[in-house]
């Protein structure tokens, strides 16, 4: 008989939001920067990675993020996380899938690589705390995907062995790590193949009615 998996643990932004990459095209036209300006001035220069992994652990706030970004850039930065993802939306089909599998009787965790909490919330309007089983955000524990630790912190606020979970992520430099503690990963690139897969991997129609979990 398979073996299904008892937990879920869900990336937030590009998981069970839109995708971040339309959001930022958008920014940069509404800016009247160049196609890419934000790839290479904040994910490919050292700079900008560097405070990004700060801002993500904690150590900077997000307005000095929106300070040291829009240097990079040669841009006004006030509230320039928010900018950025203003064209963010709910993920229907994710978040619903989500709440089944709970329905089902599946664990369900929110681990995210934050971004800073003020001015503007990522976060706001999804109620997550109300909604998962536990809620890892990164710059409340110093510590950042694709880290184990941040991993470990998320199955022990699950009660999971990573063997018994799936790990879901749009960025898929965090699969691998996650994979070697033992979850089975989940590289969300189309809502309908993520939540097939989940179905799959957690035994459990997530669309609809629910069909009976087998396990061993």
């Amino acid at each position: 008989m398979t073996q299904y998996r008892k937990g879920l643990v869900l990336d937030f932004g590009g998981v069970l939001t839109t995708p971040l990459l339309p959001a930022a095209l958008a920014f940069e036209k509404r800016a009247g920067l160049a196609e890419g300006t934000l790839l290479t001035g904040l994910y490919l220069n050292p700079e900008g990675i560097r405070v990004t992994e700060e801002l993500e652990r904690g150590a900077l706030t997000q307005v000095q993020w929106n300070e040291a970004a829009g240097r990079l850039l040669g841009i006004d930065p006030e509230n320039l996380m928010g900018r950025i993802f203003a064209d963010l939306r709910p993920e229907p089909l994710v978040i619903a899938a989500a709440a089944a599998a709970r329905r089902a009787g599946v664990k369900v965790a929110l681990l995210s690589n934050s971004v800073g909490l003020a001015p503007w919330n990522l976060y706001d309007g999804y109620e997550v705390e109300e909604h998962y089983d536990a809620v890892v955000l990164s710059e409340v524990h110093g510590m950042r995907k694709p880290e184990p630790e941040i991993f470990r912190l998320a199955l022990d606020r699950l009660g999971l062995t990573a063997g018994e979970c799936v790990f879901v992520d749009d960025t898929e430099q965090h699969l691998p790590p996650a994979a070697e503690l033992g979850f089975a990963t989940v590289h969300a690139v189309d809502p309908a193949r993520t939540v097939a897969a989940l179905e799959d991997l957690l035994g459990t129609e997530l669309t609809g009615r629910d069909r009976d979990r087998n396990t061993v």
